[in-house]
């Protein structure tokens, strides 16, 4: 695997049809863009966030050049703390472990290219799978706040995760 940066007009018609329900949707982005995910709100958000935070995205590639993952990562300088969002995997390849494969490349680009001292992800609980992906590479969970997302008639609690550098 291989990671690149991601590239709207290469990389969307790879990943727009990833998430097929609007709830994985609101797992995915917590409703940040639109469901369905179109190029124009999908660039706006990026947009948005490379404005706000520096965040970049990245896509993640087989050998072969094949997309299979995508994810956004910034790295705040006064904390020294990288922030991985808006992870996703192409549902046909999930289950291959190719999330924690990539999430392992994120967090290494993190550590040595960013000089990172620690890297923390948002996950809602109620996404077990993602939390538990999170946690099978090492992020801990460092806080959790019951009821910050409401979804229908659902509230999803936010907890944030963190990988320590010293700690791998």
């Amino acid at each position: 695997m291989r990671l690149r940066p991601f590239n709207l007009e290469k990389d969307f018609d790879a990943i727009k049809d990833w998430i097929k329900d609007e709830r994985t949707h609101a797992f995915w982005c917590a409703n940040h863009t639109n469901y369905p995910l179109e190029k124009e709100d999908f660039s706006l958000l990026l947009r948005e966030i490379a404005e706000m935070f520096g965040d970049a995205p990245f896509v993640a590639t087989t050998d072969e050049g094949e997309v299979v993952g995508f994810f956004c990562y910034g790295l705040n300088y006064e904390t020294n703390e990288g922030m991985i969002k808006f992870v996703m995997v192409d549902g046909s390849k999930r289950g291959q472990g190719l999330g924690k494969e990539m999430l392992k490349l994120a967090v290494k680009y993190a550590f040595e290219i960013t000089k990172a001292g620690a890297v923390q992800l948002n996950v809602f609980p109620e996404n077990e799978r993602a939390k538990k992906c999170y946690e099978g590479i090492g992020f801990v969970e460092r806080n959790l706040t019951p009821g910050a997302f409401k979804y229908k008639d659902e509230a999803w609690g936010r907890c944030n995760m963190e990988i320590k550098k010293e700690d791998r």
